[in-house]
């Protein structure tokens, strides 16, 4: 019989070797980032330049070509500094919104609600006299990350939010308080250790509904439908289920890479941590924002570098393989999947993965002492099979934090599952086939449950002009980059110092931001909008000899369009002869 000893026999010796590695390790990333901090710019532009030649130098001539041509577009990406940068790339016109939640946080919210050239239309302003109505559908997140994860692709076709812009929906992505666009409070700063005592029981109980409820006061509409990526899939299951006045107002909800109970990590070491103490992760981590440091290791890597280290900590971590997501597209959006959250959310994770129930979090820490805790204590569970809200689930079958069987279980009879079996959990934002194999059954789910309500308002005919360069935005023509010779990396890049500025025009083209506000329900809203300039000399879209030219073209070929049309119509109405 073996040996048991209270609380030391609570982890196998191998798994205090991996916690004390863990600490340790943790410990001189802590270091180097202090010595970050204090060493002065030209040393940090020293190591930037030094990683970069030395990667050049050990990589191969066709990975090297390989970026060069598609650096042009994963570049400036990569490069953008915030939300509304990225979609000005594509050309689409972007708000921001801030609504205070019932604790006192400033939460940023996105609003894409117009195709491009239909800027000047009002979509939902409640005045039937003029605008547009058109039903709305709300994007959330995952963990430490923010709105940008959605719209960072290289591909507009790949972009679920531009192309749910595109079928006719008002868009809204929201923010985690604590995040980059959400990291204010009315009561407390964000250095006092207060700002940071949050877990997913705020989210649950203030940021989702409160986005909800000002997303639908500002719209004038009566529900909305609710996309989440994997914790912002968990946050959903936990509001909905805890207000079920919510469910009245949300008509459907999708679930992509859903989190609820996962099945854990694949290191031994971070497993360590998983079943360890809060008291040892809150010295561990401190108790305000986790991992700071992921913004150091970024600015002073070269980018191919920067992706290599995420690939392979995402390995350690959960063994994925990001196989199905393209190397470009991994330079331009892994600079944006890192942000802001608090020690105790993750802290949150570590308990639900324990335990293996979606619960809320358990402020009493357990006792070694106290074996049979249990019989007198039990922290309460989200009541998930109280959702009345229909569900779509759409997970990947090689996704190592979904256990499909356990979350069926706690799910209410009526959701509805999709499997994509090779998929891994960033897929689903990024990879190279999503927008063939996961956006149809977020269509279709949106157009069972929630319906097309696009239309234009009474004494109001809805107005489109399509520009030529549609769809191009900022973003330079790939025909123009891979006509390049240049199979240098630093071609281009020789003059910069260090990491490459964030730019928020290109030389090329010229944008000009107009900004408004107004006094919105519980909130602020800034309307930014974006209108571009100038044209590009080539042979691509948008590119021709002069607006007249440009002009009269669109004209022959939308009068060909109609007649198409029209001739296609008077054939199907024909009556057939027997």
């Amino acid at each position: 019989m073996a040996l048991h000893i209270p609380f030391l026999s609570r982890l196998h010796i191998r798994e205090y070797i991996a916690l004390i590695l863990s600490i340790c390790l943790i410990g001189l990333e802590s270091f180097i980032a202090v010595i970050t901090l204090a060493l002065p710019t030209p040393i940090i532009n020293f190591c930037y330049r030094l990683t970069r030649r030395l990667f050049n130098h050990l990589s191969s001539p066709s990975s090297k070509r390989s970026r060069q041509k598609k650096k042009g577009v994963w570049s400036s990406i990569a490069n953008a500094s915030d939300f509304i940068e990225l979609c000005e790339l594509y050309g689409y016109y972007c708000e921001e919104h801030v609504v205070q939640t019932g604790d006192g946080y400033l939460l940023g919210l996105h609003r894409l609600g117009w195709r491009q050239g239909e800027e000047h239309v009002r979509v939902n302003c409640g005045d039937r006299a003029q605008g547009v109505k058109k039903k709305v559908v709300y994007l959330h997140h995952g963990l430490m990350m923010n709105s940008e994860v959605w719209v960072c692709l290289t591909d507009r076709e790949r972009c679920l939010p531009f192309e749910l812009v595109e079928r006719g929906y008002d868009v809204w992505l929201g923010n985690n308080r604590g995040n980059k666009y959400s990291k204010k409070s009315v009561h407390t700063p964000p250095t006092a250790s207060s700002f940071w005592n949050f877990s997913m029981d705020q989210f649950a109980f203030h940021d989702i509904p409160d986005s909800i409820a000002y997303i639908l006061e500002t719209t004038h509409q009566k529900s909305l439908s609710y996309i989440g990526f994997s914790q912002g899939t968990a946050q959903a299951f936990a509001t909905l289920s805890i207000h079920p006045a919510l469910n009245e107002k949300v008509d459907v909800f999708i679930a992509l890479a859903p989190a609820m109970s996962p099945k854990g990590v694949a290191s031994s070491i971070v497993d360590s941590f998983v079943k360890a103490s809060p008291d040892i992760l809150y010295l561990t981590f401190g108790r305000k924002t986790i991992l700071p440091s992921a913004t150091m290791w970024q600015s002073i890597l070269y980018p191919p570098i920067f992706v290599r280290f995420i690939d392979t900590s995402l390995r350690f971590l959960f063994n994925w393989t990001a196989v199905n997501i393209s190397p470009h597209q991994k330079l331009a959006a892994y600079p944006h999947l890192y942000s802001y959250t608090s020690t105790k959310s993750v802290v949150h994770w570590f308990q639900i993965i324990r335990n293996g129930t979606f619960q809320m979090y358990d402020d009493e820490a357990p006792n070694p002492i106290t074996s049979n805790r249990s019989k007198y204590y039990k922290v309460a569970k989200f009541p998930t099979r109280n959702i009345k809200t229909p569900i779509v689930l759409v997970y990947g079958g090689s996704d190592s934090l979904v256990d499909i069987n356990v979350m069926l279980k706690e799910l209410p009879r009526h959701t509805v599952v999709k499997e994509i079996p090779h998929y891994e959990h960033l897929d689903f934002l990024w990879a190279q086939s999503v927008n063939t194999l996961v956006f149809p059954h977020v269509f279709k789910a949106l157009e069972e449950y929630a319906g097309s309500d696009t239309r234009p308002l009474e004494g109001q005919k809805e107005r489109r002009w399509r520009s030529p360069g549609r769809y191009g935005g900022l973003l330079p023509e790939s025909s123009r980059l891979s006509g390049s010779n240049n199979d240098d990396d630093d071609a281009g890049d020789e003059s910069a110092t260090g990491p490459p500025r964030r730019r928020s025009s290109f030389d090329s083209q010229r944008s000009v931001k107009s900004l408004t506000g107004r006094f919105g329900a519980k909130g602020i809203t800034l309307g930014v909008g974006k209108a571009v300039s100038g044209v590009v000399d080539g042979h691509g879209r948008g590119e021709g000899s002069g607006p007249g030219n440009d002009r009269e073209r669109l004209l022959e070929e939308d009068s060909k369009r109609r007649k198409s049309v029209l001739r296609k119509k008077r054939e199907s109405e024909l009556p057939v002869v027997s």
